[in-house]
């Protein structure tokens, strides 16, 4: 059975039935992306390709755990009590994931990059690499001591940040949403109406096809999640992101551990969420959001999308099977 989720409305006009769909992909953030739009002409212009390459490359240079370089390694690596002029698009990152931060009880927080790191996924001594051990409490101990005692501080007013000492941000639950937003903000600024942004399996679509159809996306399924499972989505004006425990993980003792860290314990995951998917119009928020609720869990997770009343969707393990939870938005959504 296929279910679908439409927006309440749907506006607008449909490109000309002369418009062309226009492609565009490469790699970025260690992942690739991929654009689609309906534009004049029968060629892509070059220039529009490169525009979007910008958008991304940007991201980068300033919110990259992997290049070190960018503004965010060079203040992980900051001396203790520095102080660090944050530029407009790493600010806004962070201020975001900060509020997020706050509103999910720390499920969801920026300045977990050591516990990621420990657990090997980070940028270095990860878990796929030879020598890679799995950290004892100890060491995880350790860690989250040095993260209660020491917190960078945003100084909203200067837009700055202090480095106290050995704290490691880590925007990757965040930034690529942001750059799914930043592309598809600079199409609108080239006057582009319709269009289909994917970044690392982040998504937003605006407008619709000459037909009059929605960008149509379909949700990755899940061994387990049987029939009932099949959900299209229709992009007009929406953002979704999937957080998910069936990507990234490593074995180690007859224990399966997931890439997704708990910053209030130190430990991956193992509350049976296999994925959670959001819908909001800003893909920022839906990539932060379906990391906090991955945190969270079927319980907290659920009552929180309830409270803030943002469309949810979550798969929890039950056996070899699959329960699905779906917030009250989210199930308003689904026709």
């Amino acid at each position: 059975m296929r279910r679908v989720l439409v927006p309440a409305e749907i506006s607008g006009q449909p490109p000309a039935a002369t418009s062309s769909l226009h492609r565009f992909g490469g790699a970025s953030m260690g992942t690739s992306w991929s654009v689609q739009l309906f534009g004049a002409g029968g060629r892509p212009d070059p220039a529009l390709e490169l525009g979007i390459a910008r958008q991304l490359a940007l991201v980068v240079e300033q919110m990259s755990h992997w290049v070190p370089q960018s503004d965010l390694s060079r203040f992980n690596s900051a001396a203790p009590g520095s102080w660090h002029a944050l530029p407009p698009a790493f600010y806004k990152v962070l201020a975001c994931a900060e509020d997020v931060a706050r509103a999910s009880g720390g499920a969801f927080d920026p300045g977990a990059g050591a516990l990621v790191n420990l657990w090997g996924f980070g940028a270095h001594g990860r878990f796929d690499e030879a020598g890679f051990r799995a950290p004892t409490a100890a060491a995880v101990e350790r860690v989250q001591g040095r993260a209660r005692a020491h917190r960078a501080t945003l100084d909203h007013a200067a837009r700055r940040l202090l480095q106290p000492g050995g704290v490691a941000l880590d925007l990757s639950s965040i930034a690529k949403g942001y750059a799914v937003d930043r592309v598809a903000d600079h199409l609108i600024t080239l006057g582009v109406e319709h269009y289909l942004v994917e970044v690392g399996g982040e998504l937003r679509g605006s407008g619709m096809k000459p037909d009059g159809q929605p960008w149509w996306v379909m949700l990755e399924p899940i061994e387990g999640e049987g029939d009932g499972g099949e959900l299209a989505l229709a992009l007009h004006g929406l953002s979704i992101a999937t957080s998910g425990d069936y990507r990234r993980y490593f074995e180690a003792g007859g224990a399966r551990h997931a890439h997704t860290i708990d910053p209030r314990s130190g430990w991956p995951i193992k509350n049976g969420v296999a994925s959670v998917s959001v819908v909001h119009a800003e893909c920022m928020m839906a990539d932060a959001l379906s990391t906090a609720l991955t945190v969270l869990g079927p319980v907290e997770g659920m009552a929180y999308a309830e409270r803030a009343g943002f469309a949810a969707r979550m798969l929890v393990r039950d056996g070899r099977q699959m329960q699905e939870h779906l917030s009250t938005r989210m199930r308003g959504m689904l026709a």
